[in-house]
């Protein structure tokens, strides 16, 4: 059986634009043990981010809201929005790593 991931704890994992220079995201978690679980700051963390996403950690921003079961991260854009290299021009897209990141490993 395959690793679960973030994706498995949440309703919904989202990116979007915090202006041209700058990347959000928010993980909408299912419960209260999946909000336990992905704001347990071993797990994520600024270090696991930069990782992620190839940016420096001392950039990345992680807030935890338990009141929602909610975590938002935000992180300077790879490139500014709309820039000759921008890829993604809504960072629409930029949540598919942070939800594929396993939280543990199954028992197999």
């Amino acid at each position: 059986m395959p690793d679960t991931t973030l994706a498995d704890l949440a309703h919904e994992v989202r990116s979007k634009n915090a202006g041209p220079f700058w990347v959000t995201m928010e993980v909408f978690l299912r419960d209260a043990e999946g909000y336990r679980i992905a704001a347990d700051e071993s797990f994520l963390n600024e270090r696991v981010i930069a990782e992620l996403y190839r940016v420096e950690e001392s950039t990345v921003q992680v807030f935890r809201i338990p009141s929602l079961n909610v975590v938002k991260i935000s992180f300077p854009r790879p490139v500014s929005q709309g820039s000759l290299r921008d890829r993604d021009m809504h960072a629409g897209q930029h949540h598919v790593p942070l939800a594929r990141l396993p939280v543990g490993r199954d028992d197999r």
